[in-house]
């Protein structure tokens, strides 16, 4: 069984524009490189977690986001970061498209699709982390068995903490949730 890093799209690996579906608008978060790199390096295999509600609300379509998912995928192998799997949750239960609209057990703070990758990618939940910049991802990471990191830059505005919402680490971006995860790595294999 293989460890993972799951990440969060908007917000922790390109920045946030909401329920953007250009790819021309996506830019990689400062540090998302070298955070990658270092983590592929030891043997984590990289998944993007996303919510795509802008699918449920009518706003996009999966066409559009395939397009971004294959936009994102080329910028980061240009520079010698391969994605193992990317995964994204349309479902919103107010979104306008009935076959969206729906509640799921995907869509974060639910584990749905870490649990999905670690089935279809044969991963290590428990030697596995997960990087988001809410408490949602957070939660979906707890609930999978991951460790978890959450990035504290502004975008989390509901402080509700509760056991599942308790993040292991706390860093500023995504390259320190990096180097928070290989100091502590070996913590995870001895526990």
């Amino acid at each position: 069984m293989k460890k993972a890093v799951f990440i969060d799209k908007d917000g922790t690996l390109i920045k946030d524009v909401p329920y953007n579906a250009d790819p021309l608008k996506i830019e990689l978060e400062t540090g998302a490189i070298e955070a990658l790199q270092q983590l592929q390096a030891r043997g984590y295999a990289l998944i993007v977690v996303s919510n795509q509600s802008g699918i449920a609300h009518g706003y996009f379509d999966d066409v559009a986001m395939e397009a971004v998912i294959a936009h994102i995928t080329s910028m980061l192998r240009w520079r010698g970061v391969q994605l193992d799997g990317f995964f994204y949750c349309p479902h919103h239960p107010e979104g306008v498209i009935n076959e969206y609209a729906i509640h799921c057990s995907c869509r974060k703070p639910m584990p749905g699709m870490l649990l999905q990758a670690a089935r279809e990618m044969d991963l290590n939940l428990e030697q596995s982390w997960m990087i988001g910049d809410i408490l949602h991802d957070v939660e979906a990471g707890n609930r999978a068995g991951c460790r978890t990191v959450l990035l504290d830059n502004g975008h989390e505005t509901e402080w509700l903490i509760n056991p599942y919402r308790k993040p292991s680490f706390v860093a500023d971006d995504l390259l320190a949730a990096a180097a928070l995860i290989l100091k502590n790595e070996a913590l995870i294999m001895y526990n």
